[in-house]
């Protein structure tokens, strides 16, 4: 059982600062947020049925109530096997931190063994999502694994690939320190449409078309393992990840959640 904890920070899209205190919730209960800024406390689940939007972060909504950026605190709870938490919350931004989740791992001071083992779920079938050349799909398995794929337009982050096996090396130590990335010839346009108002050079890494503007990376292929990190936050809405390979490429959080929403679905109809 870990022990209550509260952070802030300043929120990726609204600029505005929040405090998040977690607390261990009742067995059964699952993960979900409250927001203590609003009167009587609305709750939001922290479950696939309550995406609201997916535009550069995962957002959930209940009753019209919303939460955003919830992907890198989900990811942390489930790779520290908590699968039941109350998340409060006096805004409707999780603090992005310095990018990435190491902050919330490191508050987090229960770690299972096998957070990420589903005795119960698993793939039987290819189960897939694709936009253009970008896709998600969850390959059949007998252990769960990750691979990650991303190509844009800079010399940086041309064809970066990386693999991880939970069983052989901790999400602590392989995903969690990994930064979100933006680029700077779209921070302007993005700033426009009322996005990513509070990023910084001190919480996301930032490139051009000759490198990156504020090394040094934390790992030579950060930004894909940063993607990873979002993939895993993303299916932490199943509640469980059912054991499969996962494997992305080019994708977003509306490829990671439409992929989560025919999984939950593959299994509903299964049982």
């Amino acid at each position: 059982m870990f022990k209550p904890f509260q952070l802030s920070g300043i929120g990726l899209h609204s600029g505005e600062k929040t405090t998040v205190k977690i607390s261990p919730a009742q067995k059964g209960k699952g993960r979900y947020f409250v927001r203590v800024d609003l009167p009587n406390n609305p709750i939001i689940p922290a479950n696939i049925d309550y995406i609201a939007t997916t535009t550069l972060s995962t957002e959930l909504s209940n009753q019209g109530v919303k939460i955003r950026t919830v992907e890198h605190l989900l990811a942390s709870l489930l790779a520290c096997g908590i699968d039941d938490a109350q998340i409060e919350i006096d805004g409707n931004e999780i603090p992005l931190l310095d990018g990435s989740a190491q902050e919330w791992v490191n508050n987090l001071d229960y770690i299972s063994d096998k957070p990420f083992e589903s005795p119960t779920d698993t793939i039987n079938e290819a189960i897939w999502v694709r936009k253009d050349d970008a896709f998600c799909v969850a390959f059949p398995s007998g252990e769960i694994k990750f691979s990650y794929g991303v190509d844009y337009p800079y010399s940086v982050l041309e064809n970066q690939w990386f693999s991880w096996y939970p069983q052989r090396e901790s999400f602590v130590t392989a995903i969690a320190p990994a930064r979100t990335f933006g680029f700077a010839d779209q921070i302007e346009q993005l700033q426009k449409a009322g996005l990513i108002k509070g990023g910084s050079l001190e919480n996301a890494l930032v490139c051009d078309k000759s490198g990156w503007l504020n090394p040094p990376l934390r790992f030579d292929n950060e930004a894909v393992r940063h993607k990873l990190l979002d993939l895993i936050g993303d299916l932490s809405l199943l509640g469980k990840i059912p054991t499969a390979h996962y494997l992305a490429y080019k994708a977003s959080h509306q490829l990671h959640t439409e992929l989560a929403k025919k999984i939950k679905q593959s299994l509903i109809i299964r049982r």
